[in-house]
């Protein structure tokens, strides 16, 4: 993967009389901080990087694969292995919003209920739509799809209150919020207010909880009955096989990655996949479940029924824009959408300022190109998701794999979209990548994030601190949002009060006090009697 490595002295020895002042920064620049030096230093010798042959003029002037030091076989492979590592959403969220019977799936104050395989074809469809838009429009390698922490929020918390429909149409307006705070400018004001210590944390703490998300899917990580919250497998060992399997899975592309070999994270999904399923075909291992917990987690790697099926889209329109308001209430209505925008805000924010770094796109102050453009069409992605009923689609952090692989244009979004919208009729094809796979590839993309943390300056504990909660507080309570508003509240309190309130953005206090509100909204909801 020629973008994503550092050059050794030697090779810097041998390059430096042929490379003009800007490409000597940018090649000394490592991983995920080469941004617009970093392009054009490579524009010219990329189109014989990887495959040797130039991009069609068309696709490479629009999306500016040259450029951006890319070839066709980057975005195409990357486009590849974002979609594997996203894939398990269209299984895992038909499970979180619906399911088989009413009897298994989440009800709401009705009793109504979400078909499983409605819900995974509307899952497929609008991941589909909108990561292509967003791949044609902001031309960044990012997939989108159904947020999981969204989602989640829905099906436990506000079902007990409002129907499936009047749920989807507060998705909805949290969608239109959004998509107003992008267009006005509000958003990209917020995100250049933020400082650019900040932003390195938050790249960080994304590289770290995705890392920890791997480690739990895989089963490397579980919670204990008493003692500590975590541990290694069960009881300090490995005991099965899924988790072995994601091991093996993490040292190949590991590997393979080390070694420079183009292609390393498909190759290594892809020949994982197979070991999977012969460990599966061998040792009928079985879905992991209370009575199997060394099964596979969510998905088992076997072909099993048609392969082929008409997907169910009667849920596309099935939203209630302004019932919950008539059911619970203006004020506890406001709640609801105030918490689902606050979380797909900065979840967004916090996942594309990452990926841009990664993508090596990002400017020194952590903008990125089109980056007006970009939050409009990720707040349209709420907007989609709620009115299909497949819940609020935002940027992936999994799309990281792909810019891993090499992926730096939105020719890889739209590579990763058109294949969400097979998957609507290929489930089973889909469900073939077990998660235990898909978790070594986000480890192994979660230490390349990890770079960034050179960028914060710990020497200077006013930075340091808000920093350094920014970085665990994300993984340690699954949430970008909480860790970046932790980072926000302790950065403008710690400088402030340490007489350094000038460097505290006016716009960070008024983010910081939405912060406030977001974190008590549980005591504030009581005292209203929502």
């Amino acid at each position: 993967m020629a973008d994503m490595e550092i050059l050794d002295t030697a090779d810097m020895q041998n390059t430096a009389e042929k490379q003009t002042a800007a490409e000597k920064q940018a090649a000394l620049l490592p991983n995920g901080d080469k941004g617009a030096g970093h392009a054009a230093a490579h524009a010219t010798t990329a189109p014989g990087a990887g495959n040797g042959k130039k991009p069609p003029n068309f696709l490479d002037k629009f999306f500016e694969i040259s450029k951006r030091g890319s070839t066709l076989a980057r975005e195409f492979r990357g486009g590849l292995v974002t979609f594997f590592t996203m894939a398990y959403i269209v299984i895992l969220n038909p499970l979180i919003l619906g399911g088989f019977t009413a009897d298994n799936a989440p009800t709401d104050v009705a009793g109504g209920w979400l078909s499983a395989a409605q819900v995974g074809a509307v899952t497929g469809l609008t991941a589909g739509v909108m990561t292509i838009i967003f791949g044609l429009v902001a031309n960044l390698p990012f997939g989108l799809a159904a947020g999981l922490g969204i989602n989640s929020f829905l099906a436990v918390a506000v079902i007990q209150e409002v129907t499936w429909p009047e749920a989807m149409g507060l998705v909805v307006i949290n969608g239109v919020l959004i998509v107003l705070f992008g267009a006005t400018g509000a958003r990209t004001a917020i995100f250049k207010a933020v400082p650019k210590e900040l932003k390195a944390a938050i790249t960080v703490g994304i590289g770290l909880f995705i890392a920890f998300i791997g480690f739990v899917d895989s089963g490397f990580v579980r919670p204990t009955k008493g003692g500590p919250p975590v541990q290694l497998g069960n009881d300090g060992s490995i005991t099965s096989i899924p988790t072995l399997v994601f091991i093996v899975g993490l040292l190949v592309m590991g590997i393979l990655v080390a070694r420079k070999i183009q292609g390393g994270l498909l190759i290594g999904i892809v020949a994982t996949t197979v070991l999977a399923a012969v460990a599966e075909a061998v040792f009928r291992i079985g879905p992991g479940s209370a009575d199997n917990p060394g099964g596979w987690h969510l998905n088992t790697p076997v072909l099993s029924g048609q392969l082929v099926s008409v997907p169910d889209l009667s849920l596309v329109g099935q939203f209630d824009l302004f019932g919950s308001f008539a059911r619970i209430g203006g004020l506890a209505a406001t709640m609801l959408v105030f918490t689902l925008v606050f979380t797909n805000f900065f979840d967004a924010m916090g996942t594309m300022t990452g990926l841009a770094k990664s993508a090596g796109v990002a400017h020194q102050d952590g903008t990125f190109p089109k980056l007006k453009s970009a939050f409009i069409v990720e707040g349209m992605g709420a907007v989609v998701g709620g009115a299909t009923s497949g819940s609020s689609n935002t940027v992936y952090i999994d799309s990281a794999a792909g810019i891993g692989e090499g992926a730096r244009t939105g020719l890889a979004s739209v590579v990763t979209g058109a294949l969400f919208l097979g998957s609507m009729f290929f489930t089973p094809l889909t469900s073939v990548v077990p998660l235990e796979v898909a978790a070594a590839a986000l480890v192994v993309v979660g230490a390349m994030m990890m770079a960034q943390i050179r960028e914060i300056k710990f020497t200077k504990f006013a930075i340091a601190l808000p920093a350094f909660l920014t970085i665990v507080t994300m993984p340690l309570t699954y949430s970008i949002a909480n860790g970046i508003g932790v980072g926000f509240i302790s950065f403008a309190v710690v400088n402030a009060a340490s007489g350094k309130a000038k460097k505290v953005h006016p716009l960070m206090w008024v983010v910081t006090a939405g912060f406030v509100i977001y974190f008590a909204r549980g005591p504030i909801n009581a005292l209203m009697g929502i």
